[in-house]
Parts: C-alpha cells; structure tokens; sequence
C-alpha cells in the first residue's frame, strides 16, 4: 500500500537526477527535512519553481515509507524571486537553506524551525531582518540541544551588563568579569540580551552572526564533518562591512 501525505514546504536544495528530473530536499512542518524526486523539475517551465526559499504545497508518495518517493508540487509563494533584487537578502535565504539542509537530520520533525524559517523569509528586506536571521539560529542551536545561556553571567550570576560569551560554556559573562580575559570571550550584541530594547546595528548584527556561526560550526557542522556554507560565510563578511 502507497504512502502519501501533503504540507507546505520549503525547498532547501535541487540537484539534478538525469536530464529532466530533480532531487527534491525541503523543509515541511510536520515531516521534516524530507527528499524526493521530482519528474520534470529541471525543465525550463519548472526551473523557476524549484528554487531554494520558495515555499511550495507539496505532496509526496512513495510505495513504502523508507523509499525515495516523488513530490508534486504547486507554487505558495516565492520567495527566491522577491529576493533577488537584493544581494543580502539573497543570500540570508540561502544560508537559511543550505544551514537547515545541513543540521536538520531527514524525516526528523522540526516544526518549529520550520515556523520560524517562514516568519523570517515573510518578514525579510523589512527593518530588522537581519536581527531575526541570527534569532532563527539562536532558535537552531537550541532546538538541536546547544542553546546558549545568555540569562545570567557564568562568573558571578549577575543579569546585567553581560557583553560577552564563553566558547567554552555558551554562557554569557558580564563587562566587570569578562575584561581581564576579553580576547578569549565572543561579543554578546545588545539586541540579544533581555536588558536590551534598541535597533540593533549592522555591527550588532555582525557580532550575532559570529556568536552563532561559531557555535553551529563547533557543534553542529563540525558533527558532519563540513564547515559554514559559503553563502553564510559571506552573509557575515558582507554585515562586518
């Protein structure tokens, strides 16, 4: 007996299968990181649907659960092509994409990363995006069993003036702890911290993308044996300006 389901999903990736079809991976919000093939997905008519950010109604069969299986997809709403006209939002959605192809296990379900994927692709090339980018990798890290602990300093308890964060712990640590040993410690941006109510800057944003690009690449990527993808390397020089 076949095994279908239906859900929105996210395209994540596509590599071509033969001359016409596709290897499908994408996001969903109840099956997770999940693949199939695509017939006729790397036609000329189909190319532009299939590009990764885009959020597609998908539905996916197969003839028994651990197969491959085939999506057929319909267009939501595309994502990559209101990107397009802007080089950093264009490349936050594919660091999005490669990052969550990469750490987020097949057919694991990850519902809320999923959610916070689509808030920030709904919200991007608003004021602030690039704040929420580095919430939706704080949220990353926590949901994979690495969140950091940014309430309290891992030195003397305190909640306020906290700067800094440990490599070693993902602990923050305040400015009164933390200066003696300021060139081993990460940068905590404001805009992270409860205490914080301001815009956060391009530098702010710098800093945050550093503090969690350094905790997914130990942690995360480092358990696949990869580094950062490209696309999120460049994301960060580009902020560091």
């Amino acid at each position: 007996m076949a095994v279908e389901w239906t859900n929105l999903g996210l395209v994540l990736s596509v590599r071509k299968h033969g001359e016409h079809d596709i290897i499908l991976h994408a996001l969903t919000e109840h099956h997770g990181h999940h693949a199939g093939l695509v017939k006729g997905g790397n036609s000329r008519k189909h190319k532009g649907l299939y590009q990764p950010g885009n959020r597609l109604h998908m539905r996916w069969r197969a003839r028994l659960p651990d197969h491959l299986g085939a999506f057929v997809c319909e267009p939501d709403r595309m994502f990559a092509a209101e990107a397009l006209h802007d080089r950093g939002l264009l490349l936050s959605l594919t660091a999005l994409c490669a990052t969550a192809e990469t750490v987020l296990p097949e057919r694991e379900v990850h519902a809320l990363a999923y959610r916070q994927a689509c808030h920030l692709l709904e919200t991007i090339g608003t004021d602030g995006w690039g704040a929420d980018y580095v919430l939706w990798e704080m949220h990353l890290l926590n949901e994979l069993g690495f969140g950091l602990d940014l309430e309290s300093c891992a030195s003397t308890g305190e909640s306020e003036d906290l700067i800094y964060v440990s490599p070693k712990s993902g602990r923050a640590v305040s400015r009164a702890a933390g200066i003696p040993y300021k060139k081993q410690l990460l940068d905590l941006p404001p805009f992270l911290t409860a205490e914080d109510h301001g815009r956060p800057t391009q530098e702010d944003v710098a800093a945050g993308l550093e503090l969690t690009g350094y905790f997914l690449e130990r942690y995360v990527f480092a358990q696949h044996r990869q580094t950062l993808p490209d696309a999120r390397v460049r994301l960060q020089t580009m902020l560091a300006g």
